[in-house]
């Protein structure tokens, strides 16, 4: 028996979505529950994977059965492909098992040819619409199956609106249109060197391929890797006989939604057009009418949508995002699906639903997209002014919210200028450590180079600031504080705007409005906590992160990062007096200074979490990344240790490394310095044994990780160190505090060799980013540089760094479990590299039974939701 490769909509339903796609699938739903569908076929999403497959054509058996399915199609509308009676005409649609709106192409009134189109006029009484018809079909197919641009036939009918004296498509007549549509075959002749094909089933197949050859373009592309949808799923066709909009004043066509998208509100809420076809709709090319006008001009169609309305949602028991025809008085559904909607509008809906019976919350849960929450964390743009706003350059929407404000270009300067009370945007090649000051000071980071988890992101997201990143348009200047974009030149203290979310950059001010955290967000929120067992920690650094985690819900932090706390100008001067020390001793000194400051970080710290765990992760980076630049701060370093200048910069020199993600960091730092350790140590266990005084009813038990083990000698030596300056300050205070010792596991080999390092380790917490590129074999910073071509190549479909790599990376964590729990029952394990608040590599640390995930605080949110879906869905 051949393959099954289409489907009559008759013959479908909404649960076959993977093989007949959204579109497919809902057409067929609707069919069966009586609602008025034109009718006709679905070509399945596995032939356009063979299409693919088969080098980009369609295979005979294929073409043998859509041939077969016309015929039946014919039958059922009693119409013919050709015929000069009767003619068939079509819309042919795309349609993928995950909604891709505007991504891949469509094509109407397909069927149609000069004798055709003299046929349809004489038969309706109605020249202007057949040849209107007609002149939109050559405009389509030349665009989308011939790939000659739009532009072309936008000025021809610019031409003649100008000629004619009107300003709307609409005004044009018949005579009108037929010499647009001469034109148009002329100019389709001029670009592909031969005739506009007058063959239906010819027009057909070449739709059909143009439809599988679009789920392969560059936006739809970008879409799939935003919104996690693999390449290998394809897209499906549908077939439909045409009912027409634009047969005259007494039809229309429109796009309707069951509740508001935007705000969730129920209520019919959308957009209508008389006398017009689907794409002028979504094209803006008229300013469409509101839905509830459609009851004056077509008072029947209008109650038989309501009821369709009332039906679909009921069915789905969700917002449906509905296109409908209404020809000559009489509704036709073209198409249903879930709507989408804002993040906003989807807490409302899923609340709504489960009060008004439809869901019960646990379903509210699992409706809700938790990347979409995003938005709702972070200042935005206004609406309507964003819409009013076209676009400078488009990079990578790094982290979330709205940015608007004078352009600097030094951390130093965003400083200086905030505390003149001015707004800043940060605009830098690239961001270094140092610049957290001045990230901090931002409205927003603007960088020319690195991708969604470089420096500035990663650090962006933290702070919950907008980020906009890798945006190779910007000819930059920074040595004269200038760059170069879409042909204007900016310098200091010009205001432009960005959108963290899109990517998107904006010459001038855009107005923003205040995130604001509904009360269906904390009902959602809770339902989730119900649900999920994975604990959610933040990756916080100081007492502020630590307060806005709990306050969104975290449990506790997964990882500080205290060579964060360490850049401060206070503090940094020392530090590198420590680095330029000669002696342990001198070294100590410097120490000295510094180990009160991170003891009442660590107080803050343990004061802000009230009782939740803590997890103190020991000096990483390498100690190059501490060294003065800027000839003043050397000058002050030589006076402060009684050295020459000179020999400062021998020092700083002898610093750098290679291949410094890969050099003196991590526990190599305390195995060559063991005093950093101590100061460490004695600081994180002053802390608490003060809290722990100042809060007897609190639990108090310090987590202190020791960085970048790749051998279990590495960690005793470390933890021997830790044990003894622990043990002796808790003697000395004559209290009792208990402590955990445990590791990062972030090198490959530790994860081969998790077995002997529980030995030693109380917990496990997987260091995602460095583990990536360790077992990647590229650095996350230089990524950026190629990964475009690894996308266009179809090597990768994601960024590794962003979404976790379950099959490599994954792979090595479920070995480290495995090998880690048996030998230490009481191991537990977390993760708290950037994939912590990626939901599906949540979903992925739920399955291999991890006890936490830790993320930047403004994703704790995403985190809890996902963690809740992941339970849900693997129950």
């Amino acid at each position: 028996m051949a393959k099954k490769w289409v489907y009559l909509f008759t013959e479908g339903n909404a649960t076959m979505r993977n093989l007949l796609g959204g579109k497919g699938a809902n057409l067929a739903e609707m069919t069966n529950i009586g609602l008025p569908v034109p009718q006709g076929f679905t070509i399945t999403t596995e032939a356009c994977t063979q299409y693919y497959e088969d080098g980009r054509e369609i295979n005979p058996e294929i073409q043998e059965q859509i041939n077969e399915y016309i015929g039946k199609m014919e039958e059922i509308t009693g119409k013919k492909f050709g015929d000069l009676e009767n003619p068939l005409l079509v819309s042919v649609r795309s349609g993928a098992r995950a909604s891709m709106p505007g991504m891949m192409d469509t094509i109407l009134n397909l069927g149609l040819n000069e004798d055709v189109v003299n046929v349809i006029a004489e038969k309706s009484g109605n020249a202007r619409w057949a040849w209107d018809c007609y002149r939109r079909f050559i405009q389509m197919y030349s665009d989308v199956v011939m790939e000659v641009g739009k532009k072309y036939f936008e000025a021809l009918i610019d031409q003649m609106k100008e000629k004619k004296g009107v300003t709307q498509d609409v005004e044009l007549n018949a005579d009108d249109l037929k010499e647009l549509a001469n034109a148009f075959k002329a100019e389709y002749k001029n670009k592909i060197g031969a005739d506009f094909p007058d063959d239906p089933k010819e027009q057909l197949m070449g739709a059909i391929k143009a439809v599988f050859r679009s789920w392969d373009n560059p936006r739809a592309n970008v879409y799939r890797r935003d919104n996690d949808i693999p390449y290998s799923w394809g897209t499906a066709v549908n077939v439909q006989s045409m009912a027409f909009g634009n047969m005259g004043d007494d039809c229309g066509t429109g796009v309707a939604f069951t509740r508001d998208p935007a705000t969730g509100a129920k209520g019919l809420f959308g957009e209508f057009l008389t006398n017009a076809q689907g794409e002028d709709v979504v094209a803006g090319v008229r300013t469409p009418m509101h839905i509830d006008e459609m009851a004056e001009k077509f008072p029947q169609a209008f109650e038989d949508f309501k009821n369709v309305c009332k039906t679909l949602e009921d069915h789905y028991r969700d917002m449906q995002d509905m296109e409908f025809t209404v020809e000559h008085g009489k509704l036709y559904m073209l198409q249903t699906r879930n709507g989408k909607r804002t993040a906003q509008a989807a807490l409302k809906i899923a609340c709504d639903l489960v009060d008004e019976g439809m869901r019960t919350p646990e379903e509210a849960v699992a409706m809700i997209d938790p990347r979409n929450l995003d938005s709702l964390l972070h200042p935005t743009f206004d609406p309507a002014a964003l819409k009013a706003a076209t676009p400078i350059a488009k990079a990578l929407g790094a982290a979330p919210g709205a940015a608007c404000g004078k352009i600097v270009f030094t951390a130093a300067d965003a400083e200086e200028w905030a505390a003149r009370g001015e707004k800043v945007v940060l605009v830098r090649l690239e961001t270094s450590p140092e610049d957290i000051t001045g990230m901090k000071a931002s409205q927003g980071i603007l960088t020319v180079r690195g991708g969604m988890t470089s420096h500035a992101a990663v650090v962006a997201r933290g702070m919950g600031a907008c980020c906009v990143s890798g945006c190779g348009d910007i000819i930059m200047d920074e040595e004269n504080k200038k760059f170069t974009l879409n042909g204007k030149e900016y310098h200091e203290g010009d205001v432009i705007s960005f959108d963290g979310s899109t990517g998107c950059v904006y010459d001038g001010a855009i107005p923003t409005v205040e995130a604001k955290i509904a009360g269906e967000f904390g009902r959602i929120m809770d339902w989730a906590d119900q649900y999920r067992t994975l604990k959610v920690r933040t990756n916080a650094d100081t007492p502020a992160d630590a307060k806005k985690a709990r306050e969104l819900g975290a449990e506790g932090i997964g990882l500080c990062r205290t060579e964060h706390m360490f850049f401060e100008a206070d503090r940094i001067e020392a530090f590198r007096e420590m680095i330029c020390s000669d002696t342990v001793e001198e070294r100590k000194e410097a120490l000295d200074k510094i180990l009160p400051l991170q003891q009442s970080d660590f107080e803050q710290l343990y004061e802000a979490m009230e009782g939740d765990p803590v997890t103190i992760r020991f000096l990483d980076p390498p100690l190059h990344e501490f060294v003065p630049t800027e000839e003043a701060d050397i000058e002050k370093l030589a006076k402060a240790k009684n050295k020459t200048v000179e020999q400062i910069k021998a020092i700083c020199n002898s610093l750098h490394e290679f291949n410094p993600m890969m050099g003196h960091r991590g526990c190599r730092l305390a195995v060559t310095y063991p005093e950093i350790a101590v100061m460490q140590t004695t600081a994180v266990i002053r802390a608490a044994i003060n809290v722990k005084k100042a809060h007897p009813d609190w639990t108090i038990k310090p987590e202190i990780m020791i960085p970048l083990i790749g051998d279990i000698k590495e960690l005793k030596y470390c933890k021997k160190t830790v044990v003894e300056t622990a043990d002796a300050e808790i003697a000395a205070a004559g209290i009792d505090l208990e402590y955990e010792v445990g590791t990062m596991i972030e090198i490959p080999r530790a994860a081969l060799t998790a077995d002997q390092i529980a030995t030693e380790a109380a917990f496990f917490c997987f260091g995602t980013n460095d583990l990536t590129q360790m077992t990647f074999g590229f650095s996350r910073d230089d990524a950026g540089k190629f990964l475009g071509a690894y996308y266009d190549a179809k090597i990768y479909e994601n960024d590794p760094f962003a979404k976790l790599d379950q099959v490599g990376v994954g792979k090595l964590m479920e070995m480290a479990i495995k090998l880690g729990k048996p030998v230490n029952p009481n191991l537990h394990i977390g993760i708290c590299g950037e994939h912590g608040g990626d939901p599906s590599s949540v979903e992925f640390c739920h399955k291999i039974g991890l006890d936490y995930v830790s993320c930047s605080p403004f994703r704790v949110p995403i985190a809890r939701l996902a963690a809740a879906q992941a339970a849900i869905n693997n129950k």
